[in-house]
């Protein structure tokens, strides 16, 4: 082991952790079938095979389009296990679209952030409307990343209307010293690089989420995001690393509201 694989270690730490990756996947293949001919899956944006996003649209004509970058610590998972997250900003009259992107160690996590950039500006292209960009974990990394200058188009980033990361990895530093980056392979340049807490605050609203009972490393990582870039924070009560994001499958939540502007 090395010194903070404890600390980064959700799973270790939630009841039966592992039924929660199968009840996921379940879920999200009930919610992809109830929607019929509104979600429309697999559309490409990049060469591999990864480089796919899901649709769901709206039941009207859309107030906008929220975008959901899954999580994963950029090692695992895939766009199709969360399509019931999508249940929440439908409700309320949001298109909502999901893309993966390759894992590492086929990439670095830097070469994710640009995927995730071209899975963007893709969807963005589709779409009319304000985008609302949402993540969890690793994948709320990877949309606060979406706010730098140098990553999207600037008419692409200026249709950003709101930023949600959920538990999101905000300092990549202290996971250099976790087993895992044998597979992130992060450096200090990345680290720097990748870093939220290393770049400007955002131009637009950002509302940072964690569960109060996940690990405190993530608690930590959420309210030094939030102190650096002045944003507001929710520490949702009861709440740890794999149900805090039930929030999004609910119309009436706290997070649904924040990400449609209710």
């Amino acid at each position: 082991m090395k010194p903070l694989d404890d600390a980064y270690a959700n799973a270790a730490y939630i009841e039966g952790a592992e039924t929660w990756p199968p009840k996921w996947q379940a879920e999200a293949d009930r919610f992809r079938k109830s929607l019929g001919p509104r979600a429309e899956i697999s559309n490409r944006y990049g060469s591999s095979d990864r480089q796919v996003f899901d649709f769901f649209n709206a039941s009207g004509v859309p107030r906008g389009t929220v975008i959901f970058v899954h999580g994963g610590y950029w090692k695992a998972f895939d766009h199709t296990s969360w399509s019931h997250l999508a249940a929440g900003p439908l409700s309320a009259g949001w298109s909502v679209a999901m893309p993966g992107y390759d894992l590492c160690p086929d990439l670095r996590i830097s070469e994710i952030t640009r995927q995730v950039a071209e899975a963007v500006t893709k969807i963005a292209g589709r779409t009319d409307g304000p985008l609302v960009l949402a993540g969890h974990s690793a994948g709320g990394h990877l949309v606060g990343r979406m706010t730098d200058p140098l990553i999207l188009p600037d008419a692409v980033r200026s249709r950003i209307v709101r930023v949600a990361p959920v538990s999101p990895v905000a300092d990549l530093t202290p996971l250099m010293e976790t087993t895992m980056n044998e597979i992130l392979q992060i450096d200090a340049a990345e680290a720097q690089a990748e870093s939220l807490v290393n770049m400007a605050p955002p131009q637009t609203e950002v509302k940072i989420w964690v569960g109060a009972d996940e690990r405190p490393a993530f608690l930590e990582q959420a309210d030094l995001l939030a102190r650096t870039w002045g944003a507001r924070q929710v520490i949702v009560p009861g709440r740890h690393h794999f149900d805090v994001i039930d929030a999004f499958t609910d119309p009436d939540s706290d997070l649904t509201a924040f990400l449609t502007g209710q």
